[in-house]
């Protein structure tokens, strides 16, 4: 099954990517790096990223917030701050940063299923995965769909345990109406480019305990406590002017970019919502939704192909989807000889990697632009069906 058919829409002619950097007018970041070169002060907690702090703990509603340098090294700092050890639990479907600040700190990530439906941490999968070395969870709102926030603080609650999230994808998300950074311990965004909201490279943790607050102020600077006082063992990663400077003129732009993307969201459902074979994740709508994402499940029975398949041929039309997160966690090296790396103990996120694949999601995107991508899908989709017929066919003739 390669090539383009005859009556196919025709390809892209320039590449068409799971997502683009929201870019501000040029002149707005001329002019606020205009600001920093007066000041000369390039980093350091300046005037850039006070104002940046401020205006991002007013947009997500949190009582507090730390800007970073980038989402995993305030992973790091959360997982310092709260003193985990020994075992947490997480997820094995998420980019790999997240295991990664774990291990990185000297602990065990225990893996354990995820839920059929959202494609988070299964609540019931992670009562089962506590031992006495369990210290923490750290869970993942998956594609910005909110992990069970209620059930997940119980259990942490019965096991004194300490609660992070990972929101790396869920920037503006709320649960029934309260903000996603409230939730847990400390809560970790990501300021990448590929997010949302971005900085080019940066992050973010969010808390509701001041005093923890000024633990991770100190973490995140060498662990400095004043001029003439280090308190504790620290690292670098403030964000810098530059960073904040740019992340300012984003924030500016950020409601054209979540309308144009809500409108594409709308149009992917329109078009694909009732397509036999493809699902698209459940999740907050309207303005408890992040948009970081469109994403879909593809039932290779039902849908006629694999996602994999699907993935390949868009790519003949200048389409290049994300296999969004394949492989598991669990299958790298570092981490496939853990207990709870079994895929026995997996078997909901072992399907779920061969099925999930996100499609271009930016506000560079035209609803036409979308159209052209469904169509794609759709002629994908029948040709697998005409091949399969064909196929049974020289095979009911013995050829």
């Amino acid at each position: 099954m390669t090539g383009i058919v005859r009556g196919a829409p025709v390809p892209f002619d320039a590449p068409v990517y799971v997502t683009r950097p929201l870019l501000p007018p040029l002149d707005a970041v001329t002019a606020r790096l205009a600001e920093v070169w007066s000041t000369q002060q390039l980093t350091n907690i300046g005037a850039q990223h006070d104002r940046l702090e401020a205006a991002l703990r007013a947009h997500l509603a949190v009582p507090n917030l730390s800007l970073f340098t980038n989402g995993t090294l305030a992973l790091f700092t959360a997982i310092r701050a709260l003193a985990l050890s020994g075992e947490v639990v997480t997820t094995p479907f998420t980019f790999p940063a997240t295991p990664h600040a774990l291990s990185w700190s000297g602990i065990t990530p225990v893996f354990c299923d995820i839920d059929p439906v959202s494609l988070n941490l299964d609540p019931a999968a992670v009562a089962r995965a506590i031992t006495p070395r369990t210290t923490g969870i750290l869970a993942v709102h998956v594609y910005g769909t909110p992990c069970d926030v209620e059930a997940l603080q119980q259990l942490a609650t019965l096991h004194g345990l300490r609660l992070i999230y990972d929101a790396a994808h869920a920037f503006g998300a709320r649960v029934d109406g309260r903000p996603i950074g409230t939730f847990g311990d400390a809560t970790m965004f990501s300021f990448h480019a590929t997010k949302l909201f971005h900085t080019a490279e940066g992050g973010a943790l969010a808390c509701g305990d001041a005093a923890l607050k000024r633990t991770i102020d100190d973490l995140r600077n060498f662990g400095i406590h004043g001029p003439d006082a280090v308190d504790a063992i620290g690292l670098n990663g403030k964000m810098t002017e530059l960073q904040a400077a740019l992340g300012l003129c984003v924030l500016a732009q950020l409601e054209g970019e979540l309308a144009t993307r809500r409108r594409l969201l709308a149009r992917y459902r329109e078009r694909l919502g009732s397509l036999d074979g493809v699902t698209w994740l459940p999740g907050p709508t309207g303005a408890d939704a992040s948009c970081q994402y469109a994403v879909i499940r593809v039932d290779a029975t039902r849908f006629g192909c694999s996602r994999d398949v699907l993935h390949r041929e868009l790519q003949a039309y200048n389409v290049f989807t994300r296999k969004y997160f394949h492989p598991l966690c669990v299958d790298y090296a570092c981490y496939r000889d853990l207990p709870s790396a079994a895929r026995s103990n997996l078997p909901v996120a072992s399907r779920a990697v061969q099925e999930v694949l996100c499609v271009p999601l930016y506000g560079g995107l035209s609803e036409g632009d979308v159209g052209r991508i469904c169509d794609m899908i759709l002629v994908i989709r029948e040709r697998a069906a005409h091949d399969r017929v064909a196929g049974a066919g020289l095979a009911s003739r013995g050829e």
